[in-house]
């Protein structure tokens, strides 16, 4: 059994409301890409900027200190 196109089917659709067309979309394709490439873009500058490591003398469970390190000197 063939299913014929009526009148209402064969009519040209109508393109203004597809979801390509919607600004806001495009808004949140956009907003998402550029998280993306920031996120991208810290992990290289973090990888290139390494934090020196810090001297740690004393105690240490699993390479993580036990004691606080002492506070510096606050007199100028």
């Amino acid at each position: 059994m063939a299913i014929r196109p009526t009148q209402s089917d064969a009519a040209p659709r109508d393109n203004s409301h597809a979801w390509y067309r919607q600004s806001i979309v495009w808004l949140g394709v956009l907003v998402f890409i550029a998280s993306i490439v920031g996120c991208v873009w810290l992990i290289i500058v973090a990888q290139r900027y390494a934090d020196p490591e810090l001297p740690v003398s004393g105690p240490q469970v699993m390479k993580v200190p036990v004691a606080r390190p002492p506070k510096p000197d606050a007199s100028p």
